[in-house]
């Protein structure tokens, strides 16, 4: 089969990402072991540097593994890969739709912020109480417009996951705020409900400044799952 051309810019990470695709779609499936590296440089028109630093790679996402033997195995992504990888499979257009992955974030997303309005609610501060009712004022006030709200939303938010000083949670609300796979790019329309349920956004606000964990968690629970699409099957059950 024909590979395709390598562009001399970027060489590594063209030849990364080329390689990356393949383990995605199945195309190399786990426990296979990669070509040498002379025939990988052959078979892409690249350097062996090129390959070395695509490999490398490969094993810091932990697609591949360099076995006792020497070989290059694939591994079993959906065992052994991290978050980060979602980006890339956003990217690559390999594995699960892309509506799927947003689905899956904005599922990560309600879980993630539940708790850190809980975390939040039990440990913040009197300064970081303060600021989240005061951001829920601004929310209250930004009107209709959904992608002013989204803005102001994402805000608010990240006072709540700062306020619960989970710095794991920080980290994967920033992946979901920004890059490809981003919340705040999604159809407004999916998030229509929970954007401009300003009582909720206020009340959340009260309950975190008035120290009540579970209440907070709950409420943050069922005002960010009304922007998670039902998977298949369970609309029909509703």
């Amino acid at each position: 089969m024909r590979q395709p051309s390598i562009r001399r810019e970027a060489v590594s990470q063209q030849l990364y990402g080329l390689l990356r695709d393949r383990i995605l779609s199945g195309d190399l499936t786990p426990g296979t072991a990669l070509t040498t590296e002379r025939d990988l440089s052959e078979e892409y028109g690249v350097n062996r540097h090129a390959v070395r630093e695509a490999v490398k790679r490969l094993q810091q996402a932990r697609l591949v593994e360099v076995s006792h033997g020497g070989r290059t195995l694939v591994r079993d992504w959906r065992q052994t890969a991290g978050l980060d990888l979602v980006v890339e499979l956003a990217q690559s257009g390999e594995g699960p739709a892309t509506s799927e992955l947003a689905r899956d974030a904005l599922e990560m997303r309600a879980c993630v912020g539940a708790d850190a309005a809980r975390l939040c609610a039990a440990h913040r501060s009197r300064e970081t109480a303060e600021e989240i009712v005061a951001a829920a004022e601004r929310y209250a006030q930004a009107g209709p417009d959904l992608a002013v709200l989204g803005a102001a939303d994402v805000a608010w938010w990240r006072l709540i996951v700062q306020g619960s000083g989970n710095l794991a949670y920080l980290l994967a609300f920033n992946s979901l705020v920004s890059g490809t796979l981003s919340v705040a790019d999604l159809p407004m329309d999916l998030r229509t409900a929970e954007l401009l349920d300003v009582e909720a956004h206020t009340r959340l606000a009260e309950l975190i400044a008035n120290r009540e964990p579970e209440r907070a968690e709950r409420l943050a629970r069922d005002l960010l799952g009304r922007s998670v699409p039902a998977r298949t099957g369970e609309a029909s059950r509703r």
